[in-house]
């Protein structure tokens, strides 16, 4: 189902007038950490990556036990190639839209990105140009995606340590309207937000003023570092304090319905991963999720 203007809505309801549930603060899941996400008391959501649901295989018993539990389980896709000059492929689609139902999913994601041409893969996420062309691909294979889900679908601007020289319209500009046309909702990632800011010598809260902040569906929050003076937002690398700031910007604007710790790599010790959903919580004014005590 696509809509012109406002988000579309799911059976689950969810998307309306009344908007997301306030979900609060929620992680990345990975098996990895399953054993401390587990753990977590007051967590109501998870992300995981779509791709890694395989249509052949049981869902992990690990996160089908937060399922059974009542914790929401968005997937998050990273090779549809939203932003691909050509069609979505329709294999990877098809395991897209599967992985979504088999997870009961009130909510689904990808990246404003293309990830292969002319059939070569890239490996990695790459930025488009902001050109309405650009944007024409991006609206048509998004409106592809909601013709086949039943639910909500949000969309992530990514983190790029370049920018193409034919670009037309600014970030904000052209995410606002890919938005507008399509009814998708926003998958903000502060990171990202930071990223980008550093490494084009802008403020980096000014893109909150660029967007539609109603339209957040959730919020990545996560760490990168500094490498010959260029930020990459890496997800291995602990949250710095100025990603936290951001989010208390964003949520003194317009607090989303949810906000997630996103790490790939190098997992810290749980107390770590326990100070940055803390850090999450407090920045945003969501409560804990974590263990209550010492």
């Amino acid at each position: 189902m696509v809509a012109d203007k406002a988000g579309p809505a799911g059976p689950t309801g969810l998307i309306g007038a009344g908007g997301l549930p306030d979900w609060g603060v929620g992680i990345g899941w990975r098996p990895e950490i399953a054993g401390y996400i587990d753990g977590l008391p007051g967590l109501k959501f998870v992300e995981v990556v779509a791709e890694a649901i395989d249509e052949h295989l049981p869902i992990p018993a690990a996160l089908k036990a937060l399922r059974d539990r009542g914790v929401a389980v968005v997937p998050h896709g990273t090779r549809l190639s939203i932003g691909g000059a050509d069609p979505i492929e329709p294999d990877r689609l098809r395991q897209f839209v599967a992985a979504a139902h088999r997870l009961e999913a009130p909510l689904a994601s990808e990246h404003i990105a293309f990830v292969r041409a002319g059939g070569v893969e890239a490996g990695h996420l790459l930025p488009l140009p902001r050109t309405r062309e650009a944007v024409d691909a991006v609206v048509a294979n998004t409106r592809l995606v909601q013709q086949e889900l039943d639910i909500p679908f949000a969309l992530e601007p990514i983190a790029a340590i370049f920018d193409w020289p034919e670009d037309e319209l600014t970030e904000g500009q052209f995410i606002s309207e890919i938005l507008e046309r399509t009814g998708a909702l926003l998958l903000l990632d502060v990171a990202n937000v930071y990223a980008n800011a550093i490494n084009r010598g802008e403020p980096p809260s000014g893109l909150f003023d660029a967007v539609p902040l109603d339209r957040v569906a959730y919020v990545h929050v996560a760490g990168g570092s500094m490498h010959e003076g260029v930020y990459h937002d890496t997800h291995t690398d602990p949250v710095p304090p100025e990603v936290f700031d951001l989010v208390e910007a964003l949520c003194d604007r317009h607090r989303p319905p949810a906000l997630m710790l996103e790490r790939d790599g190098h997992y810290p010790p749980a107390g770590q991963l326990t100070v940055e959903l803390d850090g999450i919580a407090t920045a945003s004014g969501y409560p804990p999720v974590t263990p209550a005590g010492p």
